[in-house]
């Protein structure tokens, strides 16, 4: 029998194959419609993380059997795109810069990101132009040059562009052979010191919700979406999560309302508020990272070195590329790696470069990314022994390009366009559900400090478990620097 998507993550992520039985599967049809797997991708990344939420839920509260999980294709294409889903007072923010974008290059095409100052300042740098030169300039600059040629030199100013890249030209690269040699989800144990952790977790609160990550204390450091989308699911499973961002590196504040539910967020810098970051440190469970690879070592916190200083520590870290190979040290993001990976040149046409549905190897990443950790705390449990946990975008994108054959959800009821059901006995059972034609049913609106907020739920159910966050997002950097 093949193997389904769901089923190969739960194996990466050591699970007890028989729980897979606990999973259903409402499908809908038109949910992430893509040439490309993008709906079994991430049916398999939510269905995986609310497995193992309800796993460490059944184990700290000394339940009999596993909660059941409910994957709906609503909910889950819904969520996947919650940032065009956010509304701030009514308003929707702005998606990308005007010179984050496709360009034509003399030979072909290039994509660039610039969402943030310091990287359009790079990007212009780069490319000799004005500091205030707009998208025609830079049309006018790309068109003279060869995509290969930019990419190149606008890295090697700091900045982000890169290339467009069929699937066989990627096939070949030096970098998408390193990613083939490690398993989507990387998982080691940690070197450190053994233990339960710096304290034993509290006992889950009696009534209400099932909250599996309840007294889980996660220091998140990471930006933009994947990361950020991990955390804020730790927080919904009940994790005092506590984000730490230094006080020069600007933040896009519609980005930090949607993936901030749940979360507190404070402002520290590493060098002149160190004491302060090492006593959150010394009584943290988990600690998630989303910098460019090798960017926190310099303050001697990269993965190895926290695992080794906190007993039983999870580490987990989510980068573009990977942290080993050529591209290893690069900064990246979800649209540059569709770009590289080929699947821009997949979901567009011979006229043009397309794009997934959704910024899926983000959203994708994040909730495989809070799956690990979740598997990890239940594992810790035994052991006493804490985890590093690594994932990375392009190796998300591999597995959707190579790793996923497109067939309906296991079990379910067959979706007309998801291609032929075949036989699951055994996988995890379903139904079918309404077409989905509208998200309303997946959104929701509560005041918070940024205003009167509309956003996507939460795609993450199981029996018992919270239906929404416990709190909205607040303003960016405005809490204290302490564990709630």
């Amino acid at each position: 029998m093949t193997r389904t998507p769901m089923a190969a993550v739960w194996k990466d992520l050591g699970g007890d194959p028989a729980l897979l039985s606990r999973v259903s599967t409402v499908t809908r049809a038109g949910a992430l419609e893509s040439a490309l797997p993008v709906r079994e991708l991430a049916r398999a990344c939510v269905g995986a993380c609310a497995l193992a939420a309800a796993e460490l839920g059944a184990r700290r509260a000394g339940l009999a059997r596993v909660p059941g999980v409910t994957v709906d294709d609503g909910a889950v294409a819904t969520a996947f795109v919650s940032e065009r889903h956010l509304r701030i007072d009514g308003r929707a923010p702005v998606g990308f810069a005007p010179l984050s974008r496709f360009w034509r290059t003399a030979d072909g095409w290039v994509r660039t990101h610039a969402n943030y100052p310091h990287h359009r300042a790079r990007l212009l740098d780069a490319l000799g132009a004005a500091a205030g030169a707009g998208a025609d300039d830079v049309a006018a600059l790309l068109a003279e040059r060869s995509a290969p040629e930019v990419e190149e030199t606008v890295y090697g100013a700091g900045g982000l562009a890169v290339a467009l890249r069929a699937p066989e030209e990627w096939a070949a690269h030096e970098q998408r052979l390193a990613l083939a040699l490690r398993p989507l989800i990387e998982r080691t144990e940690a070197a450190g010191p053994s233990g339960t952790g710096p304290r034993a977790l509290p006992p889950l609160p009696d009534g209400g919700p099932l909250l599996p990550a309840a007294g889980v204390r996660v220091l998140d450091l990471t930006r933009v979406i994947a990361g950020p989308v991990a955390t804020r699911t730790l927080a919904l499973l009940g994790a005092d999560v506590l984000r730490v961002d230094g006080p020069r590196l600007p933040e896009d504040p519609d980005a930090h309302a949607d993936t901030g539910f749940g979360k507190r967020s404070t402002v520290l810098d590493l060098t002149a508020d160190r004491p302060a970051f090492e006593e959150l440190l010394a009584s943290a469970d988990v600690v998630v990272t989303g910098y460019r690879p090798g960017s926190l070592d310099r303050f001697g916190l990269s993965p190895e070195a926290l695992a080794e200083r906190v007993p039983g520590l999870v580490v987990a870290q989510v980068s573009a590329w990977g942290t080993y190979g050529p591209w290893g040290g690069r900064r990246g993001f979800d649209s540059l790696v569709q770009v590289a990976t080929g699947i821009a040149a997949t979901e567009g046409s011979p006229e043009r470069p397309g794009a997934l549905p959704a910024q899926a190897l983000d959203h994708g990443t994040g909730y495989l990314l809070a799956a690990a950790v979740l598997r990890a705390l239940t594992e810790r449990t035994g052991s006493g022994r804490g985890q590093l946990v690594r994932l990375a975008l392009a190796r998300t994108a591999m597995w959707l390009t190579d790793g996923i054959t497109r067939r309906d959800a296991p079990g379910s009821v067959a979706d007309p366009s998801a291609g032929d059901p075949y036989d699951a006995a055994g996988e995890p059972s379903g139904s079918a559900g309404e077409p989905y034609d509208r998200p309303d049913a997946w959104l929701a609106e509560r005041a918070g400090p940024p205003g009167l907020i509309g956003y996507a739920l939460p795609p993450v159910s199981f029996t018992g478990g919270p239906a929404d966050w416990s709190r909205p997002p607040g303003r960016w950097g405005t809490d204290p620097a302490r564990w709630a």
